[in-house]
Order: C-alpha cells, then structure tokens, then sequence
C-alpha cells in the first residue's frame, strides 16, 4: 500500500486545461458479450495516452460505479481531445467502431457517455492520502505540491456577480434588477418592480 503523504497538496498544473469525464453504463449484467469489450478497451488508451507527450494528455483518475466506471480525464486543451478521437492511427477509432458494432447486436444493453469542460480557473485540495502517481512525467493536474496558504474564499460581491452573470444568460441576456441575498436589496427585485409597473 502506498504511504499516505501528510500535509495539505495541491496540483502544480498551469495554463489552459480541459477536464474530459467519459463513463459507460451497463444495463443488462447478464450481456457481457456487449460490455466487458468495452470496459476492457479503456485501458489500452488511456496506457497509449501516457506514454504520448504529445497527445495533450495530462493524466486521469479512475471513478468505480455499482453500473459502471467513470474516467476523469485532464487534457491540455479541448482540440487535443477532439484530435485523438478522430486519429485513424489510435486505439480510439477501432474500439469506437467495434462498440457500434456490438450495439447493433444487442440495443440497450449498455450506454456511454461522455462531458467536456474548459477550465479557465481550478482549485484542488489533498490531505492524508497517498500521492498521486505521475502518470504523464509530473505534467498531470494532480502532480501535487504543498499548500502555502490557503486561497481566500470568494467575497460576496464575487458571489453576487457570478448569479447576476448566470441569471442574465438563463433569462436570454435580460440584466436582472437584484440578486436576493447580494446586499443589493436597496434597488427593487424584478417581481417588486414588476407589481409597480402593473399598476
């Protein structure tokens, strides 16, 4: 078992990043014929991935579910995920190809899935766990150094501005009044404001 490193760690990744989660659901146990091919083709790639330095890759973590796994993976940017995937000379397209094949034969029996986020700022914390093994020559998001200080806890004008930004693009681009709770209640909410003007 590897020792658990003591102190606080955080990752010593900088610059552009992209975090790339990938995980498979199998619904019928009993098809492993449609599933365990699948499940078995992830680790090739993400073996032909390290050992590539110039893939863009930077490392992954491996998530264990009661239907399935799921891969956390961090790249260097969102082109570097979309060229592997197209690449006719990795491991990606024939395993993709394969999977499509298998599910002609059996429709349902499991499903994937993936999610794509470009990361402009990341935070991470580790304590009392074993360090994290560097996969792709200490390039990887979770190659650790120690915690200096602790980064101060967004204010709440930082707070406030974020739900204006996201009430604004979920209202089509319409500027909202007030936030609740934004120490901004001296101007009218939208509601309040919208009661005066029916009348």
């Amino acid at each position: 078992m590897a020792d658990v490193v003591r102190g606080r760690w955080t990752h010593a990744h900088s610059g552009d990043l992209t975090v790339f989660l990938i995980g498979m659901r199998i619904n019928r146990w009993w098809r492993p014929d449609a599933w365990a091919p699948a499940l078995a083709a992830m680790g090739p790639m993400l073996a032909e991935l390290s050992q590539d330095p110039e893939s863009g890759f930077l490392g992954y973590r491996v998530l264990l579910g009661v239907r399935g796994p799921t891969v956390v993976q961090y790249w260097r940017s969102t082109d570097d995920v979309y060229r592997y995937a197209a690449d006719g000379d990795a491991r990606h397209r024939p395993a993709w190809a394969a999977f499509n094949r298998r599910a002609r034969k059996a429709p349902g029996a499991v499903g994937v899935w993936h999610e794509t986020y470009q990361v402009a700022r990341a935070e991470s914390c580790v304590r009392r766990l074993p360090r994290v093994r560097s996969d792709c020559r200490d390039q990887r998001p979770a190659g650790q150094q120690p915690v200096r200080h602790r980064p101060p806890a967004p204010g709440r004008a930082d707070l406030s501005a974020a739900v204006q930004r996201s009430r604004t693009a979920l209202d089509g681009g319409r500027q909202p009044v007030a936030v609740v709770g934004s120490g901004d209640e001296r101007r009218p909410s939208s509601r309040s404001a919208h009661r005066r003007g029916a009348r």
